[in-house]
C-alpha cells in the first residue's frame, strides 16, 4: 500500500505529541503528506473565532481557524523540521462524522486518531468518538492510546 496522505485528527483530548510521533514514524519513510484535521464543536467555533481576533478583511473559514490553533501550528513546525510535508484542515460539527468526511474528501490513505480507554459504561453514557471513527472511516485507522510512546 502506497501512502500519499495521512490524516491526523487533532483537538479535544487527543494526545498531540504521541499522534505526531506516530505520524512521523509512518509518513516520514513513506514520503506522505500529513494533514492535521481539527474539528470544532459548533458552540465552541464562534468563541474561538472571536478569541483569535481575525481582521475584518480576513475570510474566516474553519481551515483558517484551524491554522491558528496552537497545537496545529506546533505540529506543522515539527513536521517541517522533520522534512515532512504537512497541511491542515478545519471543520465545524460533530467530531466523528466530520473527521470521517474529511478523510473521504482528502482521499486519505490512513487516519491517525487518539483517545483513551473507557469502560463499557463510559462508552454507553458518553459515546466514543474514536470508536465511531474506527467503524466509519473510509481508510485504515491507527489508534493512539494516551500514555507513553516508545
Amino acid at each position: 500500500m502506497t501512502l500519499e496522505t495521512v490524516l491526523v485528527a487533532v483537538g479535544g483530548s487527543s494526545p498531540g505529541d504521541r499522534l505526531a510521533q506516530v505520524a512521523e514514524d509512518i509518513a516520514g519513510p513513506a514520503g506522505a503528506t500529513v494533514v492535521l484535521g481539527h474539528v470544532f464543536a459548533e458552540d465552541d467555533y464562534e468563541d474561538t473565532v472571536e478569541r483569535l481576533e481575525f481582521d475584518d478583511d480576513t475570510e474566516v473559514s474553519p481551515d483558517a481557524v484551524a491554522g491558528r490553533n496552537r497545537t496545529v501550528r506546533d505540529l506543522e513546525k515539527r513536521f517541517d523540521a522533520a522534512g515532512i510535508e504537512s497541511d491542515h484542515r478545519g471543520a465545524v460539527g460533530e467530531r466523528a462524522p466530520e473527521v470521517v468526511s474529511m478523510a473521504e474528501a482528502l482521499d486519505a490513505d490512513l487516519l491517525v486518531v487518539g483517545g483513551r480507554r473507557r469502560s463499557p459504561t463510559g462508552k454507553a453514557v458518553f459515546g466514543s468518538t474514536a470508536q465511531e471513527i474506527l467503524l466509519d472511516a473510509p481508510c485504515p485507522v491507527t489508534f493512539v492510546k494516551r500514555g507513553e510512546y516508545p
